[in-house]
């Protein structure tokens, strides 16, 4: 229930992130490459897609490290409702809750730090070279 109305949430934002991405390229970008002769396919490829990836590429790291986020709070509430079902008042009486969360929780740092580095490492090769 909660999942599936997250991702489409999600998938909103990132939709709309691409479609102003694609619109803050200048019209006269796409008019010179029509004027070259370039279809409109390879003009997108070859000339709006890589401009517009430099605005696209900063918000969509944020939406994911975000995506990542919420579905780790969907899984923490889902986690004790499937903990308490399964093992009830003895796993509780072990101690073992606190040490479980506490790994899950470090799970879902490393998957955040490794997607925020991912998508570093791809924002400084798209980024615009300076001289």
């Amino acid at each position: 229930r909660l999942t599936w109305r997250m991702w489409v949430y999600t998938g909103a934002f990132i939709a709309e992130i691409v479609r102003a991405g694609i619109l803050a390229v200048s019209k006269g970008q796409t008019e010179a490459a029509f004027a070259l002769g370039l279809r409109p396919r390879r003009t997108m490829s070859l000339v709006v897609l890589p401009q517009a990836l430099r605005v696209i590429v900063p918000p969509l790291i944020s939406q994911y490290l975000n995506l990542t986020k919420n579905s780790s709070l969907a899984i923490a509430v889902g986690y004790m409702d499937l903990r308490g079902t399964l093992g009830g008042t003895t796993l509780n009486q072990t101690g073992r809750e606190m040490e479980a969360m506490v790994l899950m929780m470090g799970i879902y740092l490393a998957l955040s730090l490794i997607i925020s580095a991912g998508m570093n490492i791809f924002n400084a090769r798209v980024k615009l070279k300076e001289r």
